[in-house]
């Protein structure tokens, strides 16, 4: 059996999407940002909201044309060639293995900081057994997380400010358009959630009508939870306190015991959908021979790509266990930045009814995707490129090999 199952509708498209999201921005991501923007962190987060608005609308028009297991990848390979696809999924896979270790290594800072690593572990074990279960229990799963997650941030952001705002944080160094560029890029790690919806393509119902209404939604819902809390810490902290912050919303006035469950349903809720695109981007890879075939099978009780998620569950231990949390967001943000200018020059390509959104959107949002790339910190664009090319490079012996 090589094909999923189509059990999901517009509210599971959209909560695994929305859960992707909020785990990764609400608790990881606004100090790194806050430190290159300073008090124009608003700024930068409206422009990684619309770079992300730009490649939301190129996704949602490309898999409501291609509604199969992949995004970019296959939205890539379809309109460029094999190539643009394989830099797309590549892209994809190795930036969101990187998330994930975000994601769990986020988990467990905020609930077991004294043993964060195997309990981050853990973390990634249990999730892992939850997708082989099915889909459906992982939008079940995803859901009653994120009513978790918006509940306690409701409640998070009404007493932080209640509190006051905040006192003698001391003088904030000048920042340039530069470092306002970066923390977008920064903060595009926090968006990106959305592309597990594409990636879901083969597993939604009615895609053409289910995809598009997902993924804007989604982004929507996200940009005002981020608005919402960024201004909160902002006033509530401080830049100062807020750039050197290793759990931002630990230090506001709310319960302790709130922003933990908080932070650990945000961040499960994230690393669960994120298991879950990534075990679905490599299925389609595999098919394609541009990972191994082997991970191309699906279980045929669960209709899963089990042992793709399996090996992508043994990817994101290793990270844990070998990384720290700020070097994998900037890493992440690379990756997936790549990822999305595919998605935009793929659909530039597309005419006639398939096009919904106007052209100039996907070439702001291709143009968007390199800048933020091209401003994230040094090290994560020499790490990123490294592995682009040792990817590429595999994939060239790969078939020179097959040839001889």
């Amino acid at each position: 059996m090589t094909d999923l199952a189509r059990r999901l509708g517009t509210l599971d498209a959209t909560a695994i999407g929305l859960g992707s999201m909020l785990g990764a921005g609400v608790f990881a991501v606004f100090a790194p940002a806050a430190a290159s923007a300073g008090g124009w962190l608003p700024l930068a987060l409206l422009l990684a909201g619309f770079v992300a608005y730009c490649n939301a609308v190129a996704s949602a028009q490309l898999a409501a044309v291609y509604p199969s297991s992949g995004g970019a990848y296959v939205f890539g390979r379809e309109r460029l060639g094999p190539w643009w696809g394989f830099t797309a999924g590549w892209g994809f896979v190795v930036g969101k293995i990187a998330s994930c270790a975000a994601m769990a290594l986020t988990f467990a800072s905020y609930v077991a900081p004294g043993v964060a690593k195997p309990v981050a572990v853990a973390a990634v074990v249990v999730l892992v057994v939850v997708n082989l279960r099915g889909i459906t229990r992982t939008a079940i799963v995803t859901k009653i997380l994120l009513a978790v997650v918006l509940s306690l941030l409701l409640l998070i952001i009404v007493l932080s400010i209640s509190d006051g705002p905040a006192s003698g944080s001391g003088p904030v160094e000048a920042v340039g358009p530069l470092d306002v560029l970066q923390a977008a890029g920064l903060l595009f790690f926090a968006f990106a959630g959305y592309a597990r919806i594409a990636t879901l393509g083969e597993e939604v119902r009615d895609p053409r009508r289910t995809i598009p209404r997902a993924i804007v939604g989604a982004l929507a819902g996200a940009l005002v939870v981020y608005l919402a809390v960024g201004f909160t810490l902002l006033y509530t902290l401080g830049v100062q306190r807020l750039s050197t912050s290793k759990a931002p919303l630990a230090d506001t006035a709310a319960p302790q015991w709130m922003v933990t469950v908080g932070a650990a349903a945000a961040s499960l809720g994230a690393l669960l959908a994120l298991i879950t695109g990534v075990g679905r981007t490599t299925l389609a890879m595999a098919r394609e021979r541009d990972l191994p075939h082997w991970l191309a099978a699906v279980h045929p009780r669960f209709a899963v790509p089990h042992r793709a998620e399996v090996v992508v569950g043994v990817l994101v231990c290793v990270l844990v266990l070998t990384t720290d949390l700020r070097a994998v967001i900037g890493f992440s943000s690379f990756g997936v930045l790549v990822y999305y200018a595919v998605a935009n020059l793929s659909a530039a390509t597309q005419t006639g009814e398939d096009r919904r959104w106007p052209k100039a959107l996907n070439i702001a949002g291709l143009i968007g995707c390199l800048v933020l790339a091209g401003t994230l910190p040094l090290g994560s664009v020499l790490v990123g490129l490294g592995v682009f090319a040792v990817g590429l490079a595999g994939r060239a012996l790969t078939g020179w090999l097959s040839r001889c």
